[in-house]
């Protein structure tokens, strides 16, 4: 599955991408330091699946997701985030996954299992 980490701390998105090393069927083919970089990525790479920190300059996660192109096809959103509070309206924004920082393992082998298998994969 391509995917894209979005996160503006540069050390969250280099420890999501160290993790993924170990699923080599999830490969990822950019990163994002903040939401308007994210839709512009967005747009232009088209991944399956996102890796979406919550709070970032320009847009947050969510106006990150109400600002793609009807156009561009809607990726898997697994939300990465140091707060738990935004669970609920994660998953109403029908993300697959919520992951808090620092991400555990477990944790992120389970998101990817249910985005293989709501990916087809």
């Amino acid at each position: 599955m391509r995917s894209i980490i979005v996160d503006d701390e540069e050390s969250a998105r280099a420890r999501l991408g160290r993790l993924l090393t170990a699923h080599p069927d999830i490969v990822v083919v950019g990163e994002a330091r903040d939401g308007l970089e994210a839709v512009q990525k967005l747009e232009e790479l088209q991944p399956d699946l996102l890796f979406l920190d919550i709070q970032m300059p320009g847009l947050t996660g969510f106006e990150v997701l109400q600002s793609i192109p009807a156009a561009v096809p809607m990726p898997l959103v697994i939300f990465v985030t140091g707060y738990d509070q935004h669970a609920l309206a994660a998953f109403e924004a029908n993300a697959l996954g919520y992951l808090l920082k620092p991400v555990e393992s477990e944790r992120l082998a389970q998101a990817l299992e249910r985005a293989r298998k709501l990916g087809g994969n």
